[in-house]
């Protein structure tokens, strides 16, 4: 077989367009589970305040016929707790020629950048918000830091050889929690799970989820007798976990299982999402900077903080081993 002499075939032909794609496949994760479950409230200071109460311990309680009272015990206020807001940014410059040239996968090159940058700002609050990082007034030449949720949980955790808990002063952590060494940190087991979770419950709480990092979410799956208290959820109802894998049936009721990439690894975090919330002072927004040459600039910009209602109706399993 053969083509006739002088056939012009598009071996020699120039200025075919290349066979690129219109989709762009973009395989970063962008799942943030610990926001997306937790409530989000609106705050104007960049300080901002919340107050905890607890009831007292239950006792027998046996009182005469006929008794006067003539003695009141002591009224225990509330106690004031609060956290810094902290700002995370994107910046994009885009020279100004990409706005007329004919890309593959977008209509426009700022528009898709900006949509990116955006979905990384997000990634970035989730990180931030999960970090071992006690809170951070700020001032000149520092940035402000909210506290993250390991620097809140103590008084129902599980700890390895050497780590120690969070402290708070004036109602601000001002010491996050101290991670064990290496050497002292420990294999997940089912035995610590159920620990924090009988923890949580006996101080008022209600576990309803584990949430856990990429390794420890398959030691988890591999728990001995969990199996049989395990199912996949088929279809997102009201009320259902989101981003959960499985469900762990606990003596003290339901736990959802969700794995989180942004997390350490090191921890595992038993939650009730009604008792946390993600803090917004300026929400997510384009700023267009000053035009100084040939360029396009934008700022991706967001104001956030970390709210935790009630630290005792969370608890952590902490230095875990990742591998």
């Amino acid at each position: 077989m053969a083509i006739i002499a002088n056939t012009f075939t598009r071996y020699a032909s120039i200025g075919i367009r290349e066979e690129l794609s219109n989709i762009i496949y973009n395989i970063s994760p962008e799942e943030t589970p610990f926001m997306s479950n937790g409530g989000r409230e609106t705050v104007r200071n960049t300080f901002f305040e919340w107050q905890t109460d607890s009831l007292a311990a239950a006792a027998a309680n046996y009182q005469i016929d006929g008794d006067d009272i003539t003695a009141f015990p002591a009224t225990t206020p509330t106690a004031r707790i609060g956290n810094y807001t902290n700002i995370s940014r994107k910046l994009i410059i885009l020279a100004d020629n990409l706005s007329v040239i004919d890309a593959a996968g977008r209509t426009s090159e700022l528009a898709y950048q900006i949509t990116k940058m955006g979905q990384e700002l997000k990634r970035d609050q989730e990180t931030t918000l999960l970090s071992n990082q006690a809170a951070v007034g700020g001032g000149t030449g520092t940035a402000r830091r909210t506290a993250g949720l390991p620097a809140w949980l103590k008084t129902n955790s599980n700890r390895g050889t050497g780590g120690t808990d969070p402290t708070v002063a004036g109602g601000v952590v001002n010491a996050a929690a101290g991670d064990a060494t290496n050497a002292n940190r420990r294999a997940f087991t089912i035995d610590m799970l159920n620990d924090v979770i009988e923890k949580v419950w006996t101080q008022g709480g209600t576990p309803k989820m584990l949430m856990v990092g990429p390794h420890n979410k398959t030691v988890v799956s591999g728990f001995t007798g969990i199996a049989a208290n395990r199912y996949e959820i088929s279809k997102p109802e009201a009320g259902v976990i989101i981003g959960a894998a499985d469900i762990y049936v606990s003596d003290f009721g339901t736990v959802n299982i969700v794995p989180n990439r942004f997390q350490r690894d090191r921890d595992a975090f038993v939650l009730d999402p009604e008792f946390y919330a993600t803090t917004i002072l300026r929400p997510i927004e384009s700023i267009e900077l000053a035009k100084t040459g040939d360029a396009e600039k934008r700022m991706l910009l967001v104001e956030y903080g970390l709210k935790v209602k009630n630290e005792a109706a969370l608890g952590v399993v902490a230095d875990l081993t990742e591998a």
